[in-house]
């Protein structure tokens, strides 16, 4: 599988498995000149997710939240930034950062686990 299509599959795994639990996806591949954020959701009231997808077939490259790099994470908070910036119905919710974690068919969800906003 290439990278195309192994990112498509688990952002499509990882939108299954966030409305499952009850969020409400407010933008898939959102894009800013700073970088990409790979789904947008809403948690309970008031509260919005930005969320990484990592994905991976093997070990062989590491565990897939392993890729989230704190130059990863920067560009990531600078887009989230710019989506509030452009959304001005969030600014008074909570926010956090989660990394959804693929590897083969097992996902983990990792909440707040690399960012200090």
């Amino acid at each position: 599988m290439n990278n195309k299509i192994s990112g498509a599959y688990g952002e499509k795994k990882a939108v299954k498995f966030l409305k499952k639990r009850g969020y409400k996806i407010v933008a898939k591949n959102f894009r800013g000149k700073q970088g990409e954020i790979d789904i947008i959701a809403e948690k309970k009231r008031k509260q919005l997710v930005f969320v990484e997808v990592k994905y991976r077939a093997t070990e062989g490259f590491g565990l897939p939240e392993e890729a989230v790099d704190i130059k990863k994470q920067k560009r990531i908070i600078d887009t989230a930034k710019y989506f509030l910036l452009k959304n001005d119905k969030y600014e008074d919710y909570e926010i956090s950062f989660a990394v959804i974690s693929i590897l083969n068919e097992n996902i983990d969800y990792i909440e707040d686990a690399f960012w200090e906003v």
